[in-house]
């Protein structure tokens, strides 16, 4: 099987002047994934770095840039699942962690459960040796910015919420192993403790060896009504290729509950989709040593992976 990863920074708008860097992002997951795979690295492994590498970019929702709640704090959630044996672990609202990803993939391997959230989470991520961050040290400015203004009487959080970098990755490896991983700083000025899709088997992300894995972003209250990841997957295991299962189940998210979002998607058989319902949302995927990344509807662009790898992150 020939290894292939997609991943994405979130649906939504993406102002002008972030718009290069969301892309320079996408794009060095992707190779960063990649090389993982390239080097015989499993589905599971490739997933979580590329989405280190995009919670440790201050361009997205995850990590370092994740928005604030309520009270000007980070809380973040994550998810990364095994295709192979339905494994999963998952994180919610995390407080003083650099890396939710591997936190979950942690509580995935290290423990019984599949979920922990807040005050448990903190607990055993001091007992796993999890370095802490301080708080302050995953704010930006630009979430800071963000926060106060939505405190304003006469602002509109939901204006804002619409430039939102959720990030995942899908992949499938050279043994035919599927693999998704999602990690996300929420909604910007959420009450504490709020806890969207992206925790969420089946919501957040979703991955099976019998049909392939899939990662969501979007508004995360809406996800969850229509269980999107695996709603996309079942569409797949009925005959529709990743691309039709992807635009159908947001199609019937929209007609449902009114909700936008966007997806990545890997078949068993290495087929891929990047497809979203907002205006935009930053992907790249490589496959057969082929690199494709784009942000608008329709926009693609391909790169041979040594190519990319020469001209560095001003290529993009």
């Amino acid at each position: 099987m020939k290894p292939v990863i997609v991943v994405h920074g979130g649906a939504g708008r993406i102002f002008k002047e972030r718009e290069q860097g969301c892309r320079t992002g996408v794009v060095r997951a992707a190779l960063q994934g990649y090389s993982v795979l390239k080097q015989g690295g499993s589905a599971l492994d490739a997933v979580e770095e590329a989405v280190r590498s995009m919670e440790d970019d201050p361009h997205f929702n995850a990590g370092c840039g994740s928005v604030l709640n309520e009270k000007g704090e980070v809380e973040m959630d994550a998810i990364i699942m095994d295709g192979k044996n339905l494994a999963s672990g998952a994180v919610s609202a995390v407080k003083c962690i650099a890396n939710p990803i591997k936190l979950a993939r942690l509580v995935m391997e290290k423990t019984k459960h599949m979920l922990l959230t807040d005050h448990g989470a903190h607990l055993f991520a001091q007992a796993m040796g999890v370095p802490e961050t301080p708080g302050e040290k995953l704010i930006t400015q630009r979430s800071l910015e963000r926060w106060k203004k939505n405190l304003e009487p006469d602002s509109n959080p939901e204006e804002f919420q619409k430039d939102l970098g959720t990030v995942g990755a899908v992949a499938i490896d050279s043994e035919g192993n599927v693999a998704c991983a999602t990690s996300t700083g929420g909604l910007s000025n959420k009450l504490v403790g709020r806890v969207g899709d992206t925790a969420c088997i089946g919501s957040g992300g979703y991955a099976d060896n019998c049909s392939g894995a899939t990662s969501t972003t979007g508004h995360g209250e809406s996800i969850m009504k229509v269980v999107l990841a695996r709603l996309i997957l079942y569409h797949m295991e009925q005959g529709m290729s990743p691309e039709m299962a992807a635009d159908t189940a947001l199609d019937y998210m929209k007609t449902r509950v009114g909700g936008l979002g966007g997806v990545i998607v890997v078949s068993n058989s290495g087929e891929w989709a990047a497809r979203f319902s907002t205006k935009q949302m930053s992907w790249a995927t490589v496959k057969d040593d082929e690199l494709h990344y784009g942000i608008y509807a329709g926009e693609r662009h391909t790169k041979s992976v040594d190519e990319a790898l020469a001209s560095g992150s001003e290529g993009f």
